[in-house]
């Protein structure tokens, strides 16, 4: 007999709400069997609700986590898969280094205006501090 899942135990093993799942659900990402109003998930379920996961958790959109796991559906030899994969990880890569150049490039603009903000700030207090002992 093959393995199944509640709804519930699903979200505590993944950390997540039944309404996240049921949101992927909505989606066509997983597509649990019934038995009137309660959800059987399969191992296939939760092997894509890993997938899902693993595909948010890296910054991809639904719509790119659904597009590479379905490709699973139409060739079993993920030949295809594996390519769009590929691609979707050179992408994500990409947009995170230019991401993390940008990152680089404020932070260093930030610490210069500090320091420009910091020397105007003292010149100010030097300017209008008034000498203790004027005019002893």
């Amino acid at each position: 007999m093959t393995r199944t899942y509640g709804i519930t135990e699903l979200a505590n093993e993944f950390g997540i709400t039944t309404r996240t799942i049921r949101f992927y659900e909505d989606r066509g990402l997983i597509k649990p069997l019934r038995e009137g109003n309660r959800r059987i998930y399969r191992t296939r379920d939760r092997v894509r609700l890993k997938l899902i996961m693993r595909g948010k958790r890296l910054g991809f959109s639904i719509e790119e986590i659904s597009e590479m796991i379905n490709l699973y559906d139409v060739d079993r030899s993920e030949v295809t898969q594996l390519r769009l994969v590929l691609d979707k990880i050179e992408q994500r890569s990409a947009a995170l280094k230019q991401h993390s150049q940008d990152i680089e490039v404020t932070l260093r603009e930030l610490a210069a205006l500090e320091a420009r903000c910091s020397e105007l700030l003292q010149d100010r207090e030097r300017s209008t501090a008034s000498p203790v002992c004027a005019g002893i």
